[in-house]
């Protein structure tokens, strides 16, 4: 596997694992802790990040140039990695759902990229396995973080694991700039 493709997972298990340390407990906590919180919000939320998202990712795969991959990848990611921040200073509903209509313009840009980057760094004869690592590495990722951040929960509250979750995904973000520019431009 090249070094591209194994930045790409190492940066996604560090950003999906951090957003996974939320991931059990984000609808109790806009039910009981925001203005207005309810699971209903929470589903109106999760759908505004959901239309954002699949809206924004055709339009921006259509209308940017895959040279533009490499800073349409950071953007997004650092958008994303916004969220748990978005979710530590929301107090009313409409905070949070601001925040999911950012986690699905960052979506919108980081999907499609990091798509296309992954996709063409594959290896001939290799692309099912190399897939199947990358989805297998997240899975395991967001589930260990999924049950710690529950945990976190109860044992501290829900900003430690917002913090938490921050700290993680920024880890992530910071691992793409290792990605070398001519070695991304080559596959194009």
């Amino acid at each position: 596997m090249n070094k591209t493709l194994k930045l790409l997972i190492i940066s996604d298990v560090f950003l999906w694992s951090g957003l996974g340390l939320i991931s059990p407990i984000l609808a109790i906590f806009i039910k009981d802790n925001l203005i207005g919180g309810t699971i209903a919000a929470a589903g109106i939320a999760s759908a505004i990040y959901l239309i954002t998202h699949a809206t924004l990712q055709i339009i921006f795969a259509k209308v940017f140039n895959p040279k533009d991959r490499l800073w349409m990848l950071l953007l997004g990611t650092f958008l994303i990695i916004l969220v748990p921040i978005g979710y530590l200073f929301s107090t009313n509903v409409w905070h949070l759902f601001l925040t999911q209509l950012m986690y699905g313009v960052g979506a919108g840009f980081a999907f499609p990229s990091w798509s296309s980057l992954f996709t063409s760094n594959l290896e001939k004869g290799k692309r099912g396995f190399q897939w199947a690592i990358y989805s297998s590495s997240v899975s395991f990722g967001m589930a260990i973080t999924a049950y710690i951040g529950a945990q976190m929960v109860n044992i501290f509250n829900f900003k430690i694991v917002f913090i938490f979750s921050g700290i993680i995904s920024l880890i992530g973000l910071l691992i793409l700039f290792l990605l070398e520019k001519k070695e991304l431009m080559k596959k194009i």
